[in-house]
């Protein structure tokens, strides 16, 4: 018995496949002939040779008493550290752990928040009128400063350092996605309403893709700002995450585990800023056509 298969069927599936091979191919092979990559290798190492030369080569006396890079990756690749951190320890993933799903919390509450209160704020002056001053009031206020009032308001160690990280990054999406509407040209909403476009419509199909650079752009800052955030209150109120296990090793006098939980910072707010603007290239593939399209 035969089974019937459709014509866009019997087009499609054979050819997807090859197409997303072939296109990632050519990134790779694109990305290969550019310099970017050896000239990012390059400073890595250019920076690593400093941090030894520094610490361990001339063994400075500002320096003499921060770990090198031989003792920091000899610890953070030792199956037995001395100093009760390395990448053998459950200690240490359970702290990234912690820190990433505080991270995605406060993230996702300041996206879903500061997105559409941006919108709003650009599409509509009297909303902005309102709102803008609030937010320009609040925002220069640090956020340590906010520490004592969150203890007070939130019990427990989780929620006062989620609502500090969230309030943190949501000043940057909001404003950013603000900007991102008013940067838009007038002449496409002039063209809209010439189509007889209700305002509905003008806000889904104008005033969303093209805030959508702006947003993403805003989200990669956001993230970063979260991050830096979410370490300042964990070192204040916390049991377990990054900044906490800074603030412990410092503490206690173990200054390994300190530099071992600040490049792992590095590294884990790097890779989290990626996935952001991996997602925001998706999203605004015509952007990049039409940014090509200008030679751009």
């Amino acid at each position: 018995m035969h089974q019937v298969v459709s014509p866009g069927e019997f087009q499609v599936a054979p050819r997807a496949t090859p197409n997303r091979l072939a296109r990632a191919w050519y990134l790779l092979t694109k990305t290969a002939r550019s310099p970017t990559p050896y000239l990012m290798a390059f400073g890595i190492l250019l920076w690593v040779f400093v941090y030894w030369l520094l610490c361990e080569g001339l063994k400075l006396p500002r320096f003499v008493k921060i770990p090198g890079p031989i003792t920091v990756l000899s610890e953070w690749l030792s199956p037995n550290p001395q100093q009760g951190i390395s990448i053998f320890t459950p200690e240490y993933y359970e702290h990234i752990y912690v820190s990433c799903r505080r991270i995605f919390i406060a993230f996702c509450i300041a996206t879903s928040i500061g997105v559409p209160l941006g919108l709003v704020m650009g599409w509509s002056r009297t909303f902005r009128d309102y709102t803008f001053p609030i937010l320009e009031t609040l925002r220069p206020i640090p956020i340590l400063a906010w520490v004592p009032l969150a203890i007070l308001m939130f019990s427990g160690y989780e929620t006062p350092v989620i609502f500090l990280a969230t309030l943190a990054s949501l000043y940057v999406t909001a404003l950013n996605t603000m900007l991102g509407v008013q940067s838009i040209d007038e002449v496409y909403f002039r063209a809209a309403g010439c189509l007889g476009s209700s305002r509905w419509d003008v806000f889904r199909h104008v005033v969303v893709p093209g805030a959508l650079p702006f947003i993403f752009t805003g989200l990669q800052i956001s993230i970063g700002v979260a991050w830096f955030s979410l370490v300042a209150a964990e070192m204040v109120s916390g049991d377990f995450g990054l900044g906490y296990l800074i603030l412990s090793s410092y503490m206690n006098s173990v200054t390994v585990p300190m530099v071992i939980a600040m490049l792992t910072l590095g590294f884990v707010g790097w890779f989290t800023s990626a996935m952001v603007r991996f997602v925001g290239n998706r999203l605004m593939q015509w952007h990049a056509r039409a940014l090509a399209l200008q030679g751009r």
